[in-house]
């Protein structure tokens, strides 16, 4: 199946999880932030075996939970950032992407 280009609901989704997660994360509850940072990363994924192999390198790897948490925020974080890089200049404008989060993407160019 080919992969369709982001549309700005699917950016706001995205930016909702990685949120959520961000917040579970903060609250110490990585259980909870590691199922929100994969389910904004598996909409639209760029690779389709993305998460199923992260998550059989870090089960191969015996980390603890919050590093586990952690992997996967990075993870939704890449994901995020592709998928709005993917948007029109006008659909950008659409979308109300969280400002601290522009700053850190900034940086990443």
């Amino acid at each position: 199946m080919s992969r369709q280009r982001t549309t700005v609901e699917q950016v706001r989704q995205i930016q909702d999880y990685f949120k959520e997660g961000t917040e579970y994360h903060n609250e110490k509850k990585y259980k909870e932030a590691i199922t929100a940072f994969k389910n904004g990363a598996a909409i639209n994924p760029f690779d389709e075996n993305h998460l199923e192999e992260l998550g059989k390198k870090l089960k191969g790897m015996s980390v603890k939970l919050v590093q586990e948490s952690i992997a996967y925020m990075g993870c939704a974080a890449v994901h995020l950032k592709c998928s709005i890089d993917e948007l029109s200049e006008n659909e950008k404008d659409i979308v109300p992407i969280d400002e601290s989060l522009t700053e850190v993407f900034k940086a990443w160019d």
